[in-house]
């Protein structure tokens, strides 16, 4: 509670991540900010459910050791990233398969090393050979030297398969090192067109694109059909074949709560509804009006367009994700697990206690899975019928924790797109979030860097932002 005369340089609505983030970069410029929240936490669409020990996330948005903004971002010194096992598995024609590229020091070495060891890899059924890249020892990202490295134990799955032959894998591992070394402005300059129209018109063979690319996009991006931006595909591929896929450690709710912790005491009030904004105050429902130098509105995007009248609605991709727990862990390990056939309702699916053990009670196991667009009818249903596959276990005994479906989870990024879209609708009244960038967590907080600069800028204290040191603030992985 606060008093309505009260007064602060800035008011930011919303305490998504994008909020939080340009609240940190304008109290770090020596802003007063207050940050004004709707609901009774923090987080947004980046909450994480409490359920009897289990920690269950409503959106799985998946992270990248790749994202600069997690290092760069003030308030994220603390996160903790856990990495799934190097690439990904495809099941295909009833087997698994993995495929993808290495990452960690290596970088876009790593990706064509992974998929020359796939060309070569043993015959269907065989356990990796010790000097493959499926069994490998590789560095945690963030290790420092010295530190222990973590073995990631081979799972018995077939290798290659769904990528074709050794020269159509060769064809990949060139294109995805090649997408790891290009610099993302240059990415951002390239032709534009639906990510399924771009793929195909660069020479992969189609049984790469459907049996790889297009399920490890449609889990990266929300969007199994590919009519994202080619520009917003390379960029997620890039991050793909430069870093590790990674969830935060404790849940996607701990990257706003460290944001929220970390700013100045009664910077962030929660149940406060803002009914109105100019570029010298906001309304409220419960304390009338609050003054200010300038606005910043950082809700989601139907939101922002109730405040800003005229602001572009985008598309939404809907995502149901469903929890379920068991005793024994299905024999996959740590890694992603993606259905390349689209054999059923399922896109992809995780042990999440391999990957991050504090999301579960000790002696059990939490899988969580994602279903993209209109979930069928009985999703429930379908969907353990659809895990029993994949995972070649019976699910009959599992039993469901939650499910979580978000209509409006990720905002669509049909070509064309514009990745940069202004932060600045007036002087002293801004907007960011991830429907002004690209649809992820690291689009969000790129638009709450953007949006920070420009009121700085125009507030006369620009050359005051303190930029966060990347060496610093790098996550920890662990």
């Amino acid at each position: 509670m606060f008093e309505p005369a009260y007064q602060a340089d800035v008011v930011v609505v919303g305490a998504g991540v994008a909020g939080l983030c340009a609240a940190h970069r304008l109290t770090r410029a020596g802003m007063t900010t207050a940050v004004l929240e709707a609901a009774p936490c923090v987080g947004g669409r980046m909450a994480t459910e409490k359920v009897d020990g289990f920690r269950l996330d409503r959106v799985g948005q998946l992270l990248s050791t790749a994202y600069p903004e997690l290092a760069s971002t003030p308030g994220l010194d603390a996160l903790v990233l856990r990495p799934f096992a190097p690439g990904v598995l495809l099941h295909s024609d009833g087997h698994r398969h993995r495929a993808g590229a290495q990452a960690g020091a290596g970088g876009a070495r790593g990706a064509l090393h992974a998929v020359r060891a796939l060309a070569s890899a043993p015959r269907p059924g065989a356990l990796p050979r010790s000097r493959t890249a499926a069994s490998r020892t590789v560095p945690l990202p963030g290790r420092r030297a010295g530190a222990p490295w973590q073995a990631v134990p081979p799972p018995r799955v077939r290798a290659g398969a769904p990528l074709g032959t050794a020269m159509d894998q060769a064809r990949l591992g060139a294109a995805l090192t090649r997408l790891a070394a290009t610099p993302a402005e240059r990415l951002l300059r390239r032709p534009e067109a639906p990510a399924a129209e771009a793929l195909a018109a660069r020479g992969l063979p189609a049984r790469t694109i459907e049996g790889f690319l297009r399920p490890l996009l449609a889990a990266l991006l929300s969007d199994p059909d590919l009519t994202t931006s080619s520009r917003c595909a390379d960029l997620a591929l890039r991050a793909f074949a430069a870093g590790r896929l990674c969830l935060p450690e404790g849940g996607a709710d701990v990257l706003p709560e460290l944001l929220a912790r970390t700013l100045p005491p009664g910077t962030v009030h929660t149940g406060v509804r803002v009914t109105a904004v100019s570029t010298t105050s906001v309304t409220t429902a419960e304390h009338g009006e609050f003054r200010c130098r300038a606005v910043l509105v950082a809700t989601d995007a139907r939101t922002a367009a109730e405040l800003l009248p005229g602001l572009r609605v985008p598309d939404f991709h809907p995502v149901t994700v469903l929890h379920h727990t068991t005793d024994e862990p299905p024999p996959t390990g740590a890694f992603l697990l993606l259905d390349a056939d689209r054999g059923g309702p399922v896109a992809h699916t995780t042990v999440t206690s391999l990957v991050d053990p504090s999301r579960a009670p000790a002696g059990r196991t939490l899988v969580s899975s994602t279903v993209l667009g209109t979930p069928p009818p009985g999703v429930d249903t379908a969907v353990r019928m659809h895990l029993s596959r994949l995972y070649g276990t019976s699910t009959a005994r599992w039993e469901t924790l939650a499910v979580h479906h978000t209509p409006e989870a990720v905002p669509a990024m049909r070509a064309p797109h514009d990745l940069r879209r202004p932060v600045r609708l007036l002087a002293g009244l801004y907007v960011c979030g991830d429907h002004r960038d690209t649809s992820t967590v690291q689009g969000a907080l790129h638009s709450a860097h953007r949006a920070a600069a420009a009121i700085l800028s125009d507030l006369g204290a620009a050359g005051s932002l303190h930029q966060a040191d990347p060496a610093r603030a790098v996550p920890r992985a662990a």
